[in-house]
């Protein structure tokens, strides 16, 4: 069978911000500050991190990070030169888009920690190879239409899930106001479990964040909130917002 003709990757410039656009199409992809390349500049590629807070402090910079859905590759970059995890992963299966990031967007050529694959992210997770080999999975798949996302079935989840070594955990990008983000949210609590999903509120453009986890055993509320206060200190970004929005899966 053919595979469908993949767009094309378009930058764009605008008052020292850069945008990654697939085809001629208005949606942003992902962005990156000129001034501040390593700062996470949507709100919603912040909130994916939110992963941090199930963690504990001293652990967030080990294991393995992979990235499903390059974007502007803002999160990939973020796990290997901020947080400097000892192992990173891109998935991409759009060539146009990682020649976009290594051109425009500062991403690195592969290293001993790095390595951006050219591939269909359902086959990535579906390889036995990758079996419990990530501490933290970030999943942002769609495509120029950005309607919905391209992989959104719960055998899809649940081979996300298998991909998870034990307490390992999962961030998605839905959109909180669109209609199948009930279904979205069903199909990754039916993979996961109910009690291992939460959800931070949708952003002003719509953007909910999904976490999910595997054997993940959540603390008190004190814990949480001393990391929070960990990665605002050493990393700025605004956990203590996310404590105070997040909440388990209804």
């Amino acid at each position: 069978m053919t595979q469908p003709e993949l767009p094309t990757a378009t930058i764009a410039e605008h008052d020292g911000l850069r945008t990654l656009h697939l085809g001629d199409t208005p949606w942003v992809q992902g962005a990156m500050d000129l001034r501040k390349p390593r700062e996470l500049v949507l709100e919603y590629v912040q909130r994916m991190m939110a992963w941090m807070l199930w963690r504990d402090s001293a652990e967030v910079s080990r294991g393995h990070a992979v990235q499903l859905g390059l974007g502007a590759a803002a999160i990939t970059r973020y796990c290997h030169q901020v947080l400097r995890m000892q192992r990173v992963t891109a998935v991409e299966l759009n060539p146009a888009v990682i020649a976009a990031c290594r051109h425009g967007f500062r991403l690195p050529a592969d290293d001993a920690r790095l390595a951006v694959r050219e591939r269909d992210a359902a086959e990535w997770v579906r390889d036995d190879t990758n079996l419990q080999t990530a501490q933290v999975l970030n999943v942002d798949l769609y495509d120029h239409e950005a309607a919905a996302p391209v992989l959104d079935s719960e055998a899809f989840y649940a081979a996300c899930r298998g991909t998870l070594a034990h307490g390992g955990l999962m961030s998605v990008n839905l959109f909180g106001r669109a209609a199948s983000f009930e279904q979205s949210a069903a199909r990754i609590a039916a993979a996961f479990g109910r009690d291992q999903v939460w959800s931070l509120r949708p952003t002003r453009e719509g953007n909910t964040v999904v976490v999910a986890a595997r054997g993940v055993d959540v603390p008190g509320r004190e814990i949480l909130a001393a990391r929070a206060a960990t990665i605002e200190r050493k990393f700025g970004l605004p956990a203590r917002k996310w404590l105070r929005m997040v909440r388990p899966l209804a």
